[in-house]
């Protein structure tokens, strides 16, 4: 892919997620606006107080950042970073985060700044790279894809958070009583890099981020990333209190250590049923955000389809988004 180039002064074109109450949203708004004018850059701000109004909003800013040789940006948790990623890879400008999220997953693992101020002005010194991402099917993701418990475990976790407030003790909390209260299995066949393998598993996991990895305590699999490839975590069918040790464990970084747990990785896997009941299409998570998927599931590795703007590693001030003299494909 041939991505679009930008001028030394290209304006950011951003993406925020509002997601909180006005007075917050308000100052992340006015952090962005004088960081980068304060810079002397172009900013056009497009403020989502929708959800499903956030793909609509991002196609219409990844269009204007193509005519106007611009920066996509997203403001937000990783879901909202996925939605607008998947616009920047089909319109191929290069794409800026701040992360805004509980885990940032993402943007910690490039090295981003988790204070808005802090990121906005990395934006300024960074470089553009291509970084590996991920699809299944038609979707794109970042961080993580999965079926079965685990986009069960993430719509309960949302609805605990929106009761209880945005905390990570929250979603162990709400993961641990998503397991006590059982799950059915899958049984898959998996067509992986020319081989075929049979699984019972209540949830295929599927990561693409090395500090994710390193976290549930997996790794050879941290490694896999590293070399091209995705991750697999495949849990074994077991009870309730077993499962629940496996949380235990990768809460604790200790996953790798588990005996009911199958990890692999690769760089495609076709998934077919029978599943559950026969049914033909089933909940998919993408970057926590979930949806219904027609089989087969294909997942695959995306090279050199994303340039994200990266700080510089020397910490050394790169030419304001001159940062793309590395980035065409």
């Amino acid at each position: 892919m041939q991505m679009t180039q930008a001028r030394p002064d290209a304006p950011f074109l951003v993406v925020l997620n509002a997601g909180s109450g006005h007075a917050e949203t308000e100052l992340r708004c006015s952090t962005i606006r004088e960081v980068l004018e304060g810079a002397g850059r172009r900013c056009h701000l497009e403020v989502v107080h929708d959800g499903a109004e956030l793909g609509a909003a991002a196609k219409r800013m990844a269009v204007r950042a193509v005519e106007e040789a611009g920066i996509l940006v997203a403001a937000g948790g990783d879901g909202t970073l996925n939605t607008v990623a998947h616009e920047a890879v089909l319109a191929g400008c290069p794409f800026g985060v701040l992360p805004q999220g509980t885990f940032n997953y993402f943007g910690r693992t490039h090295h981003i700044p988790e204070d808005l101020a802090e990121a906005v002005h990395a934006l300024l010194r960074a470089r553009a790279r291509p970084v590996q991402i991920g699809r299944v099917n038609e979707r794109i993701f970042l961080v993580n894809a999965s079926v079965g418990l685990y986009p069960k475990l993430l719509e309960e976790r949302e609805h605990d958070k929106r009761q209880y407030g945005r905390s990570r003790v929250v979603a162990l909390l709400s993961a641990i009583k998503t397991a006590l209260r059982g799950h059915r299995s899958l049984r898959i066949t998996l067509e992986l890099d020319g081989r075929t393998r049979h699984l019972r598993t209540p949830t295929l996991f599927v990561g693409n981020n090395r500090l994710q990895m390193e976290q549930v305590g997996m790794p050879p699999l941290e490694h896999a990333l590293d070399e091209g490839r995705l991750a697999a975590i495949a849990p074994r069918a077991v009870g309730k209190l077993r499962m629940l040790g496996l949380l235990v464990r990768g809460a604790l970084g200790r996953l790798g250590e588990a005996d009911d747990v199958d990890a692999f990785a690769f760089k495609t896997m076709t998934v077919r049923g029978p599943l559950l009941s026969g049914r033909r299409r089933l909940k998919v998570a993408t970057d926590g955000e979930v949806c219904k998927m027609a089989l087969p599931l294909r997942f695959e590795v995306l090279e050199r389809s994303l340039f994200l703007l990266v700080p510089d590693a020397a910490g050394e001030a790169a030419p304001d988004a001159s940062v793309l003299d590395d980035a065409a494909a």
